[in-house]
């Protein structure tokens, strides 16, 4: 997982080394979202990277049955995770993420139960991994790993920590 989440670091380095203005000009979250998987996309080579990406193998990508979080479609059914590396055809699902601005005042909580309904195993081919990143103009301020369906804490410190050794700031 470290060698996952090492992959996710060079790509927020690329996202604050390349697409500065995008902070400069507080452009929307789905602008930086979508830089960061460009950026996120190099280094995953044979995967997909998908923004707002909602199936899962030939299905509609539902939240579990009963569940609390809100959803992003009229239906009140399908999710959108902002970004996942994955490989579309077999279904393969390795790393989802949510990406937050740090001026964004709305609550974590969907973002959150977002990232554990997706990495549940008690969904239908669950994502391996999820990060929650909040980012600010010049670093990440907050950042989180799930592993089946709950925060990984000892890899979201291990990664807050090597994402602070990276320069990018000081995640927590």
């Amino acid at each position: 997982m470290q060698t996952e989440l090492n992959k996710v670091i060079a790509a927020l380095r690329d996202v604050y080394a390349y697409e500065g203005f995008l902070f400069e000009k507080d452009a929307g979250e789905r602008a930086v979202t979508h830089r960061f998987a460009v950026h996120l996309e190099k280094q995953f080579p044979g995967w997909s990277v998908d923004c707002n990406y909602d199936r899962l193998g030939e299905r509609t990508l539902h939240l579990p049955h009963g569940t609390i979080i809100s959803t992003d479609d009229h239906l009140g059914k399908s999710i959108y995770p902002d970004v996942v590396v994955h490989q579309r055809e077999i279904p393969n699902n390795l790393l989802a993420l949510e990406i937050r601005k740090a001026s964004n005042h709305t609550p974590l909580d969907h973002d959150q139960h977002k990232l554990r309904a997706l990495t549940d195993v008690h969904v239908w081919f669950p994502y391996w991994m999820g990060v929650l990143l909040v980012l600010d103009r010049h670093h990440v301020t907050m950042s989180e790993v799930y592993v089946s369906g709950i925060v990984d804490q000892p890899l979201s410190l291990w990664f807050a920590a090597r994402v602070a050794e990276s320069g990018l700031g000081a995640a927590h």
